[in-house]
């Protein structure tokens, strides 16, 4: 247990009493509402994967919905009115025109064999106004799921879980309950379908009740059972398991779980260890609340969507596997290019373990924590996070990309520009 000093602790955001593990015990957090009304949104019949952009569907939707959200919703809680972010010049280690042309606030950094290369403009928006740059550590939402999914087969390798094993003996029995007062058998769904989002559960977090609660509200602290319990309210089962890819972030809050009764640790010490933080050189890297930050990091910067700033949403309303790491472009890059070139795994068969395609509709486009994609006759693997961080990984040329910005609304010139720096990948642009 450790305890931030101050309000706004060291890192200038209000921190709360850190959890022990991602169930809240030793914490007095909330409980699950026992006489929440149990009203559904109808749940379209669930089809292929699609995508009209970078984003994975549920982030299509929750990313429009936050636009009109900001639109009905007073947000008198929020801390301050927004602030400009005036750009700052392009980094110096990078000049051509890709760098002058960034949109908002970005950083990427480029990752090859060749050596690296940086693009980074604009300020992090922090007290300090220091630039924002390839250090800079921001929320990284969803591109923590490749680092859950990389520990679970951690486990696996050394025989501690089996991918194919029923569920319902790993997760806590509080949550084995659950899902079970909604339909689900945690009997039939397996840790592989959890990594694989085809275990048929609903995500909690694209429903429009979920955005419209923790912004209304931003301050409040969240717990596993409390998402997973309005997973079971919003909506039923989308479809037996093993049957089609449907995103969930409520999956990986179970891994999350599974993670931590497994190896006796948090979750934030469990992914360090397991993965190597320290041995690979990721060093601006924690996990937010459950972890203090490394010695010497630079302040995490503020972030925004559109002109409200987003900063001060709790850190448990995305904490428990699905998101929670702080994490700066450089950390992420070098993270998947070590990951790809066997320096996370003990043996080569657990990188193809990760990257093997299932059988179930849908398994083209996402394996075990990543998403896949063709183009020009290659795969290259990428994970997006919804507060506006995207990383990808090319095997082809061997190159690791990751971009970070502080305005969620440039998502997509950060994808754009990040896939161009990837030979081969310069003409995707932003269509996919």
């Amino acid at each position: 247990m450790f305890k931030l000093s101050g309000r706004y602790g060291r890192q200038g955001y209000e921190v709360r009493e850190p959890a022990r593990n991602l169930m809240g015990r030793d914490l007095q957090l909330p409980a699950v509402p026992q006489s929440r009304e149990r009203r559904r949104h109808p749940v379209p019949p669930a089809t292929e994967y699609e995508r009209a952009s970078e984003w994975p569907r549920p982030h299509q939707q929750l990313r429009r919905l936050f636009i009109i959200c900001f639109a009905i919703i007073e947000l008198a809680t929020w801390a301050g009115e927004a602030q400009a972010v005036e750009p700052s010049s392009v980094d110096r280690s990078e000049r051509d025109g890709t760098a002058a042309a960034l949109s908002a606030p970005m950083a990427i950094y480029i990752l090859s064999d060749d050596g690296h290369k940086v693009l980074a403009n604009g300020m992090a928006g922090t007290e300090a106004g220091q630039s924002l740059g390839i250090h800079t550590p921001v929320r990284i939402a969803s591109n923590t799921k490749t680092f859950t999914a990389a520990t679970v087969l951690r486990l696996w390798e050394t025989g501690r879980v089996d991918l194919d094993a029923p569920i319902a003996a790993l997760v806590a029995p509080e949550l084995d309950r659950l899902l079970r007062s909604d339909g689900y058998d945690p009997d039939r769904i397996t840790v592989r379908q959890l990594l694989s989002h085809s275990a048929g559960l609903f995500d909690h977090a694209s429903d429009p009740r979920f955005a419209e609660t923790f912004m209304a509200d931003p301050g409040r602290v969240w717990t596993p059972s409390d998402l997973l319990g309005l997973m079971t309210e919003y909506g039923d089962p989308r479809s037996v398991p093993g049957i089609e890819f449907s995103y969930s972030d409520d999956g990986y809050i179970l891994l999350g779980n599974i993670i931590e009764r497994i190896t006796g640790k948090s979750l934030a010490s469990a992914v360090r260890e397991e993965l190597g933080f320290s041995r690979i050189g990721v060093l601006d890297t924690w996990w937010e609340i459950l972890e203090e930050p490394p010695a010497g990091v630079v302040p995490r910067t503020r972030q925004w969507i559109g002109n409200r700033e987003v900063t001060n949403v709790h850190a448990s309303v995305d904490l428990f596997g699905g998101g929670g790491l702080l994490m700066s472009a450089r950390d992420m890059a070098i993270f998947w290019k070590a990951l790809f070139e066997g320096k996370i795994f003990a043996q080569p068969g657990t990188l193809d373990e990760m990257l093997r395609q299932g059988s179930h509709k849908g398994s083209d486009r996402y394996r075990l924590g990543m998403f896949a994609e063709q183009f020009n006759g290659r795969t290259f693997y990428w994970h997006s996070g919804f507060w506006g961080t995207y990383a990808l990984y090319d095997p082809a040329t061997r190159t690791a990309v990751a971009g970070v910005t502080t305005q969620q609304l440039a998502f997509r010139d950060l994808v754009a520009i990040a896939r161009r720096q990837v030979q081969g990948l310069e003409s995707q642009g932003t269509e996919h």
